[in-house]
């Protein structure tokens, strides 16, 4: 088995402000979560961390595309040649938020070597409802749109490698029923598997559709915004909403999937510490990570 890396990608370009004048503070996850003893726990070595360009949309406004756009790309590059060295030295590497704009590093270096899937857990799609409904603006609400080639493409067309994965190679997993991009993903030919349809059908069965849809490609990546989660489990997300998977849902999903010999990474995003003052949720989420990966570890 691989040695296994934690990677700190403390990148917020993606999110808007939750409030005039205030970042957003998931690029505090990485420390809340080492704060926890991750490493150690899941055996990982300390890779590091890749340092974000500055959060500015001072010069922004409403129509203007996808804010920190051009720091976005920077950092996508600066993310995917570190993410690339340690695959060249057949490690795993585990990739910790941020925004899901950091999901467009690992697909970048993974578009450079061959076809790879994703597995893209998320309590919404980010596919294309944000443009559909005239609010494109943060890149972390339309994240699955950019790294499948829509967007503008000074994002989605970095080196002119867009896109960075296929929409038959993706697999959407614990978006709400109700979440608008249903309909979008039937259309891309993407499979979506909604929480309450997880839950109905089992981890199991959904991990084991999941793993047969990477069929034939060169290895898969999994995403995981943790506002997958329902709010009663976790709320300290910038996007909180109920009807999500709980904890054994995630770990069920997750555990087939990372010890597949065909994954090659993961990255966690979204978790604010600024909004678990006393720190109870960063120990329920890393003590999940632990328990997802107590068989390869």
């Amino acid at each position: 088995m691989s040695t296994i890396v934690v990677l700190d990608a403390p990148s917020n370009l993606g999110l808007r402000m939750p409030a005039p004048g205030v970042v957003p503070g998931c690029y505090k996850m990485a420390g809340a979560l080492r704060d926890q003893g991750l490493l150690s726990r899941i055996g990982a070595r300390d890779a590091g961390y890749v340092v974000p360009p500055r959060y500015d949309i001072s010069g922004w406004s409403p129509g203007d595309g996808i804010f920190n756009a051009s720091g976005i790309a920077r950092y996508a590059k600066r993310l995917a040649e570190r993410i690339a060295g340690h695959l060249d030295r057949g490690e795993f590497p585990v990739v910790l938020g941020g925004d899901c704009s950091i999901l467009l590093g690992p697909m970048l270096t993974l578009r450079r070597r061959g076809r790879y899937g994703l597995a893209y857990f998320d309590g919404s799609a980010d596919f294309l409802r944000l443009a559909q409904a005239g609010r494109i603006g943060a890149a972390a609400g339309e994240t699955l749109a950019l790294v499948t080639g829509r967007g503008q493409k000074d994002v989605t067309d970095i080196d002119g490698l867009g896109p960075y994965v296929q929409d038959s190679d993706i697999v959407v997993l614990g978006n709400r029923d109700e979440d608008e991009d249903v309909p979008n993903l039937a259309e891309a030919g993407i499979l979506g598997l909604t929480a309450p349809r997880i839950q109905a059908e089992g981890t199991a069965t959904v991990a084991g559709r999941t793993l047969e849809r990477f069929d034939g490609l060169d290895g898969f990546w999994v995403h995981v915004d943790v506002d997958v989660l329902d709010i009663d489990v976790l709320p300290a997300v910038d996007a909180p909403d109920p009807g999500g998977l709980r904890y054994p849902d995630l770990i069920g999903l997750l555990r087939p999937m990372l010890a597949d010999e065909r994954c090659v990474g993961v990255n966690v995003t979204i978790y604010d510490p600024d909004l678990d003052p006393d720190g109870r949720y960063a120990t329920e989420l890393t003590d999940a990570i632990v328990a997802a990966f107590s068989p390869r570890g």
